[in-house]
């Protein structure tokens, strides 16, 4: 059997798994219940509600600027840093609003973290539904003559698709499953530096969140024209041990007097 018909599984059902193994062992080691969670897997939904269309709007707005005529790396870079302060703008300021309106007696440094383990774990869930029905389908064409049912302009694309998907090496097929492991600790500690806006009653800490993700996100859209996956992961991989160590700090030097704890929040 080819290995790789159970690591593209794998890969779908680990980004599901994790995510909801991190939120069981956050709300019984604190005590907290799921409430939080939900609400920051509400945040990332909603966040794209609006981040889907601006991203349409703004790139039907730059394609008048005729950037096709700019030299490559001109239209890749703006790419990166668009793509990046659009996804930091609307997914820390989805965070504040939440936490500013909704969710507003969370205010402590575990309730950052487990606000922002709903948050990064909705995106890991959705994408890894994504990737089984991506995998269900790839069965379902691998045993069809695709010249019946593709039309012919587009069957040798399609053969490429198929090909090159049921013939990459079986650790490719689980980069996504790794990838999302980085993503959600950089979305814990993004979630946790927002917090810090209500705990330390600084605004600052919002422009901090904003441009942490967009650096990230920037850096992914680069790295991946430039340095290729494997590359990409390891920078990847960088910000999220940085963000790991940041968490982790944030919390031995929380307020002395933080307000409008969560009830069930632990003291």
């Amino acid at each position: 059997m080819n290995i790789l018909f159970v690591t593209h599984a794998l890969n779908g059902l680990l980004m599901i798994a994790m995510p909801m193994a991190l939120a069981l062992i956050l709300t019984r080691r604190w005590k907290m219940g799921w409430s939080l969670w939900w609400i920051g897997a509400a945040t990332f939904v909603l966040s794209q509600v609006g981040h889907i269309p601006f991203n349409w709007v703004i790139g039907l707005a730059l394609e008048r600027l005729n950037t096709v005529y700019w030299p490559l790396i001109g239209q890749q870079l703006l790419n990166a840093v668009f793509l990046g302060l659009s996804a930091g703008l609307w997914e820390e300021g989805a965070r504040y609003l939440v936490l500013r309106f909704w969710a507003k007696k969370a205010r402590s440094w575990q309730a950052g973290v487990l606000f922002g383990a709903g948050h990064g774990g909705a995106e890991a869930i959705l994408l890894g539904l994504l990737v089984l029905v991506t995998y269900a389908s790839m069965l379902v064409v691998r045993s069809l003559d695709l010249s019946a049912v593709v039309p012919a302009a587009r069957l040798q694309l399609a053969q490429q698709q198929v090909t090159a998907y049921w013939s990459m090496p079986w650790y490719d097929s689980l980069l996504g499953a790794l990838e999302r492991v980085f993503a959600m600790t950089c979305q814990i500690f993004m979630a946790v530096l927002v917090m810090q806006v209500f705990l330390r009653r600084n605004i600052a800490w919002l422009f901090a969140a904003i441009g942490f993700h967009a650096l990230i996100d920037a850096t992914a859209v680069l790295g991946m024209h430039y340095l290729g996956a494997y590359w990409t992961e390891a920078l990847v991989a960088v910000y999220a041990a940085a963000s790991l160590i940041l968490t982790l700090r944030l919390r031995r030097s929380k307020p002395e007097s933080p307000v409008g704890e969560m009830a069930g929040d632990p003291e």
